[in-house]
């Protein structure tokens, strides 16, 4: 009887022990405010605008200062169209994002993303323009030849590449979807790009950053892929987080981006040429909601 009670006393003593065990690593994984405000590992999205592997090639010395500026690892994420990076962080797979600003209004939406930075060009503005290009074979000289054409946008939720050209042809009397030949997405703005360099489409939509960087690489040439048309100047896209991280944290993340220009010009690598970043507001974006009513887009819908 004796030896019984004490196997039971020993039994309910591993008991414990393991209780207050699990205890302690779910609190350190769960529960700790400090785990939370310094996370093990944070997660950037990436949208596409070029090779995946390239991608994360010229995004690699940003990706090592924030790792050094927030003393955590940062790895890369990304997906294979704008909805890939917009439902990640709706699942929580990532952190904080690269987004186009109507990318953003619909994370906005669908994953509580929160707007803090926005690159400021070499040209020192943060806007840029939609442009329509064409192949200088094509015998297009403006938007009303394109009807009857084979014609690429690039992704749905992508702004230059989808919602402001479509706005540009509402305002001129074209309706893409009834008066072009063919409608298709191209799923990067250098694949529409390269769409029309090789004849694929007979034009497509794209944003003056992707032009001028494709142009100084030596990808396509301004005697070949030609502009006919550009847009207004449109918001900067910005960099957002989850809007639930934890308040201290996001303002390291904010304050490592503000002070990169500061610390590490290489850093500034990425989308375009960044000289810096400043600090963005969400109301900076309403124009692009005003967009997406004028064109009847109902957000909650948009994949």
């Amino acid at each position: 009887m004796e030896t019984k009670i004490k196997r039971i006393a020993i039994g309910a003593t591993i008991g414990i022990i393991g209780i207050i065990v699990i205890a302690a690593v779910l609190g350190g994984w769960f529960g700790s405010k400090d785990i939370q405000s310094n996370p093990r590992v944070l997660n950037i999205g990436l949208i596409p605008a070029e090779d995946n592997e390239e991608m994360v090639k010229k995004f690699k010395p940003t990706i090592e200062y924030l790792e050094k500026k927030l003393g955590t690892k940062v790895e890369p994420f990304v997906a294979t169209d704008y909805s890939g990076v917009i439902e990640a962080m709706r699942s929580k797979k990532i952190d904080i994002a690269f987004l186009g600003p109507f990318s953003y209004v619909l994370a906005v939406d669908k994953a509580d993303a929160e707007a803090f930075a926005v690159g400021v060009r070499d040209n020192g503005k943060s806007t840029y323009k939609s442009i329509i290009v064409t192949h200088k074979d094509s015998g297009i000289k403006n938007l009303e030849d394109l009807k009857g054409k084979d014609f690429a946008f690039v992704d749905p939720a992508s702004t230059s590449g989808n919602l402001i050209p479509r706005a540009m042809f509402k305002k001129a009397g074209i309706d893409p979807d009834k008066d072009f030949k063919s409608v298709t997405y191209a799923g990067g703005h250098d694949a529409a790009e390269l769409a029309v360099k090789h004849k694929k489409v007979h034009a497509a939509a794209d944003n003056d950053i992707t032009y001028g960087r494709m142009l100084n690489e030596k990808l396509i040439s301004a005697t070949e892929n030609v502009i006919i048309a550009e847009s207004d100047p449109i918001p900067g896209s910005p960099v957002a987080y989850r809007s639930d991280l934890p308040a201290d944290l996001k303002k390291k993340i904010k304050d490592a981006f503000l002070q990169m220009h500061k610390e590490s010009k290489e850093a500034l690598s990425g989308y375009g040429k960044i000289i810096r970043y400043d600090e963005a507001k969400d109301s900076e974006y309403d124009p692009i909601r005003d967009v997406a009513k004028i064109l009847n887009l109902d957000l909650s819908k948009m994949n």
